[in-house]
């Protein structure tokens, strides 16, 4: 069987799941895996930098570049480390600044992902979906306006329209010629309006996907996000990503099925989150609905790395 080309889009820490899972496959299944990442954070430490130094956001690419690396013991920790105290150190993580550092010293982002990428022996890639200084508006069903991801996040109400600007930013070339040649597209898991959308907005990534020989799949959240998505089901997730991907769009639908623990339920239902369900027949004939356990152990609702990556590689044409 050859090797299949895998290409995850998103952002956040739902693509870092996905990518932890994925990784274990590469020189196996996976002949090469490339995560295209979201740029259009402006809350947080990637915030901060973005407005003082000028840089792309670098949290969700820290995080990628922390999923796949190869020792996740201390020099991914290291990466992940976040400063609790010193003046203008405290909400930083160690990574943000090393990737501001970097871009400062060879001039470029993607040569400091480079550079990061070499020093924690990553399996895999990592892109960033555009190198143009990216923003978010949206409106929500009141009419109300909320600028820049982070207040898009809280808007606690329904999500009328997603705006980037600037509407024509120039997808990152090999972020395009991933997508076009890839076997598998899988887009999330994560917030579909500030993680997945946000990367189909750029012209060339949403052509590319249209584009791409592979199979499209979106891989739907086990709960809604309070404040971005808490009254969507799971045909609200897969209608919104349609919505901005277009004609050809998603080909499969991958989900859980599983009962979700009642106890873990509760603390998610006061804080106003609630299962992602999707009923037979809600999607389009044309797109087939995968549902597997993809559940993890512990206390919090959360993706099993190995399963999902599991059910996503099954998923290849």
């Amino acid at each position: 069987m050859a090797k299949a080309r895998v290409v995850a889009i998103g952002g956040g820490s739902g693509l870092a799941v996905l990518l932890r899972g994925l990784k274990h496959h590469v020189g196996e299944t996976v002949d090469e895996l490339t995560a295209v990442v979201t740029v259009s954070d402006d809350g947080g430490s990637s915030g901060r930098l973005r407005r003082d130094f000028g840089v792309p956001p670098p949290g969700d690419i820290r995080n990628c570049i922390a999923a796949l690396a190869d020792d996740e013991a201390l020099l991914s920790r290291l990466f992940q480390y976040r400063f609790v105290g010193g003046e203008g150190l405290a909400g930083h993580s160690f990574g943000n600044l090393l990737l501001t550092a970097l871009t400062g010293i060879t001039g470029d982002f993607y040569q400091a992902i480079l550079t990061a990428e070499s020093i924690l022996s990553v399996r895999g890639r990592i892109l960033p979906a555009t190198l143009t200084d990216v923003r978010l508006s949206a409106r929500g069903r009141s009419g109300e306006t909320y600028s820049g991801e982070s207040a898009i996040g809280l808007s606690g109400e329904p999500i009328e329209e997603l705006v980037m600007e600037p509407a024509a930013a120039l997808a990152f070339p090999a972020a395009v010629e991933a997508i076009v040649g890839a076997d598998l597209v899988l887009l999330g898991p994560g917030s579909v309006y500030t993680s997945i959308v946000p990367n189909l907005l750029i012209p060339g990534i949403r052509t590319a996907v249209r584009e791409t020989a592979g199979r499209v799949v979106l891989l739907l959240n086990l709960m809604t996000q309070p404040g971005e998505t808490v009254s969507m089901d799971g045909a609200a997730h897969y209608a919104a990503v349609a919505r901005y991907l277009g004609p050809r769009g998603v080909d499969r639908v991958l989900m859980h099925d599983a009962a979700l623990p009642a106890e873990r339920l509760v603390a998610y239902a006061a804080q106003g989150a609630r299962p992602v369900h999707l009923e037979p027949g809600a999607t389009p004939g044309s797109v087939e609905c995968c549902a597997l356990d993809l559940l993890a152990d512990g206390e919090l609702i959360r993706h099993d790395p190995a399963k999902l990556a599991a059910a996503a590689l099954a998923q290849i044409n």
